[in-house]
């Protein structure tokens, strides 16, 4: 089966109001769902190949990271704290330290200033340097190293003071 029938099958099945169509042809399973939400059709797609057949699929192409991001930055909410929060930038692995035989970039008690790299993230095999917006004395790590971390995630505790 190749794409253009896959695609004038989708559309057959969109037009006839099924909710839920399985297909199975030699070594292709297609299942086509579709919910309707108040006008609204979302439409799911699933092709399932088996693992000795060919992979014909292509890998979206990413962007490239920045060598050198900078970490931002929020006021932590909590109460009787005056830290601030140092929040990762990307989606990637944490690490405190560029290599496993170097000193770690920054340890709790440092005093930092805006510009200091404060820990690596390495994302898609690029190593990000994340610098400080802040200045102020490193309080609590809030991740352990060689950690995947989220977008926005909470990396550190600074006190501005």
């Amino acid at each position: 089966m190749n794409l253009k029938e896959i695609q004038n099958l989708i559309k057959f099945v969109a037009k006839s109001g099924a909710t839920e169509v399985k297909l199975e042809m030699n070594d292709v399973k297609i299942t086509i769902k579709t919910v309707d939400v108040q006008t609204k059709t979302d439409t799911t797609y699933i092709q399932q190949m088996p693992s000795l057949a060919p992979q014909v699929a292509s890998a979206p192409v990413a962007a490239p990271q920045v060598a050198s991001a900078p970490a931002e930055v929020s006021l932590e909410t909590a109460e009787d704290t005056n830290y601030i929060t140092v929040k990762s930038p990307i989606i990637g692995t944490f690490y405190r330290k560029s290599s496993p035989d170097q000193p770690a970039f920054v340890e709790v008690g440092d005093t930092i200033k805006e510009g200091d790299v404060l820990c690596i993230i390495e994302a898609m095999k690029l190593f990000n340097e994340i610098e400080s917006e802040v200045s102020g004395k490193i309080v609590k790590f809030l991740v352990d190293d060689a950690t995947p971390v989220e977008f926005d995630q909470p990396l550190f505790l600074v006190d501005p003071s």
